[in-house]
């Protein structure tokens, strides 16, 4: 990346009426940003009049700033682009922390901007209120867990700070953190200028792909695994027309779930080791050359198989860089790398472009009590008869049903694995897409965020969720049963729709839960929430096989 000197190669110090608030917004909606989503306090109304009176970008605001957090994630994972989370100083931003954290895991640009203490403060001498340890504590915390920071304490060379940490979120597809002194906020200040983002190497990248191209050919089962960064770069058409030229089988990660939702290519489904089908596994495992693109190497991806990935067969593009066996091309942008193999891609498989992988329809009609593969099912038959419907799912058993409905865009915390992103997940999906969505949650995730339900009807956000509610945190269960610290109680969450701004009904049955599935889609006036009772004990088909996966493999490690 470009590096500039403070005060090199300034635009004009005309600022144009152009404020250190309006300068950053500017420059969030020219690299893709489409909306903010924030909680004021005091440390950061100053930023937040200027949002809200420039309508540069619109703004959300949310109840709790673990929202915040984990709604700019879904908005930057759905858009290919920075997702925007605007909070206070200390206890709002350090409320963050944890959201923000899973961003870094599972590579999403959040753009954290927290307002800050102002220049006169600093210098009173004084504890401030929400101050930690020093002033700079928050920002020597969010080090940990973003790839950029500033303090944007000069208007002078804001600009260019501006500029060189949005830029390495886009480059780097991983959060970063703002600062804005709240004294500073409606200081004149120059446009900030675009950096040159680094450039992909052609040569080297070219050279790259005819090795890969070369590998290809020589393996009898070679095969191509995808992961999230196809997602984060915007890379799923290219890729999926890439496939369709190699003919070589495809497979997606568990966290890359949902990449190719309509598009038609040789892909088998999702990998999920052990605990997922048998064909998948055995042609992910049993590769001789596996290309991996974009994959996250994490025990969520590949931690639960009896049967190891040999890493000395495989091929793995990822953060910038491509690794084989025994040596590695640094500083190959996985677009670069993509583009280089497009050029040169030739037949290679004979894996001809395939319908997605069939999923379980056609829940029956009866007073049998649910259990959670019905939903899976039910929703299924929905999105045959009305067309599919992005997901946003939240941990748990909630997110192993997501993996048992047809291919759609899902968005879920499939690696760092923190409740309560369902819920905000879903109201992103209603702003940044304009698609009215389905949630997935279960009763312990509701109960930390779905609350946020209530700001629908200020935003006319109208999404449909199914609260799974066995009364139980039950994935932790399954891998510790018989403790009752697992247990919760009923909370009767449809009762409280109504005073939340939108409708609600329990059912328990597969008859009840089709019908209220079929009103909830008639109905967008408001958000529909379906409270489906299951038994403790009960998990998802895709669950019982991961869960059960993972205790074998714990007794064949003790062994």
């Amino acid at each position: 990346m470009q590096d500039f000197a403070p005060g090199a190669a300034v635009e004009s110090r005309r600022t144009n009426g152009r404020t250190l608030a309006t300068a950053l917004l500017d420059a969030l909606k020219d690299r893709g940003a489409r909306q903010v989503f924030g909680l004021p306090g005091d440390f950061v109304l100053p930023f937040f009049r200027a949002v809200q009176e420039s309508a540069i970008l619109p703004l959300y605001t949310l109840s709790h700033e673990p929202s915040v957090g984990y709604a700019a994630d879904a908005a930057a994972r759905l858009g290919s682009t920075l997702g925007v989370a605007v909070v206070t100083y200390g206890a709002g931003a350090l409320n963050m922390v944890n959201a923000v954290a899973q961003a870094y895991a599972e590579k999403s640009p959040v753009v954290v901007i927290s307002g800050g203490p102002g220049a006169e403060e600093a210098r009173m001498g004084l504890g401030l209120h929400h101050q930690v340890k020093s002033l700079n504590s928050q920002f020597e915390i969010f080090r940990e867990v973003t790839c950029a920071q500033a303090i944007l304490n000069d208007p002078d060379t804001a600009p260019f700070e501006i500029a060189r940490v949005l830029d390495t979120a886009l480059s780097m597809s991983r959060p970063v953190y703002l600062e804005i002194p709240r004294d500073l906020v409606d200081r004149p200040c120059p446009r900030v200028p675009r950096l040159a983002l680094p450039q992909a190497d052609a040569t080297a990248a070219r050279a790259c792909a005819r090795e890969i191209l070369d590998r290809l050919r020589a393996a009898e089962r070679p095969a191509i695994l995808i992961g999230v960064e196809a997602r984060r770069y915007g890379l799923e058409g290219k890729l999926a027309a890439l496939c369709r030229a190699l003919g070589v089988p495809v497979a997606t990660t568990f966290m890359g779930r949902g990449l190719f939702a309509g598009e038609i290519l040789p892909l088998l489904g999702t990998y999920l080791g052990s605990a997922g089908e048998p064909d998948v596994a055995e042609a992910v495992e049993g590769a001789d050359c596996l290309l991996m693109l974009g994959v996250i190497l994490s025990d969520t991806n590949f931690g639960v198989s009896y049967r190891n990935i040999d890493l000395r067969a495989s091929i793995r593009a990822f953060d910038g860089a491509v690794a084989f066996s025994h040596h590695n091309y640094p500083g190959i942008l996985l677009e670069a790398l993509v583009d280089a193999l497009a050029e040169i891609a030739e037949p290679i498989g004979s894996a001809a472009a395939a319908p997605s992988p069939r999923y379980t329809t056609g829940l029956v009609y009866d007073d049998t009590p649910l259990e959670p593969s019905d939903v899976a099912t039910a929703l299924n038959d929905l999105f045959a008869t009305s067309g599919v419907m992005p997901i946003a799912a939240d941990v748990g058993d909630s997110l192993f049903v997501g993996l048992e409905v047809c291919e759609t865009d899902l968005v879920a915390p499939g690696y760092y694995a923190s409740m309560g992103m369902g819920v905000p997940a879903g109201l992103a999906i209603c702003t940044a897409t304009g698609r009215r969505p389905v949630v997935l949650v279960g009763d312990g995730a509701f109960q930390m965020t779905g609350w946020e339900l209530g700001n629908c009807r200020r935003y006319g956000w109208a999404p449909i969720v199914l609260v799974l509610n066995n009364r139980s945190w039950e994935m932790l269960r399954c891998f510790q049963p018989d403790q009752p610290y697992h247990d919760l109680d009923d909370w009767h969450f449809a009762q409280m729709a109504v005073p939340l701004g939108g409708e609600g009904v329990r059912v328990e049955t597969r008859a009840q839960l089709k019908d209220a599935l079929a009103a909830a889609y008639r109905d967008g006036r408001s958000f529909q929430l379906i409270e489906v009772m299951l038994p403790r004990g009960k998990t998802s088909r895709s669950l019982c096989r991961y869960s059960a996966a993972m205790r074998q493999l714990s007794v064949l490690k003790d062994e």
